[in-house]
């Protein structure tokens, strides 16, 4: 019997990827444009950034709770995680914020770049819990 290709070298995995970033990327462009940084802070990014980090914690929490990462769960988190979240996103945009505000003033950059890791690590963290949360909900019903 054949081995199954790994999931970098299969064609339609990686156009779930290519999909679901392109959705993501197209998502933050959007909101980036649609809403101003405030008082010259890049809020948007950093809104971006922890709501990405809590939805993935809850996406990847779910979907682990479900089963192995294969069939219709490595999907989904192909799509939606690794693709729409890994593109909405935007660690880069963050460094080149921080930077830009550095000139300006340094304890606003410090405060964009700890802040947006701050924030979100204790979101993935909410997502996971309130996975979790949900999950034992509807075990119990």
């Amino acid at each position: 019997m054949a081995e199954a290709r790994p999931a970098w070298a299969n064609w339609g995995l990686i156009g779930l990827v290519f999909v679901g970033g392109s959705l993501g990327t197209a998502t933050r462009a959007a909101l980036t444009l649609a809403i101003d940084p405030t008082d010259g802070f890049p809020a948007t990014i950093m809104v971006i950034n922890v709501a990405g980090a809590l939805l993935l914690g809850a996406l990847l929490e779910a979907l682990s709770r479900r089963g192995a990462d294969e069939g219709a769960r490595r999907h989904i988190r192909l799509l939606i995680g690794t693709g729409f979240l890994g593109g909405f996103t935007t660690y880069s945009a963050l460094a080149t914020d921080s930077v830009v505000l550095v000139s300006g003033s340094p304890a606003l950059a410090l405060l964009n770049a700890l802040g947006t890791l701050v924030l979100g690590a204790l979101a993935t963290w909410l997502g996971i819990v309130f996975a979790a949360w949900v999950d034992r909900g509807r075990a119990r019903r």
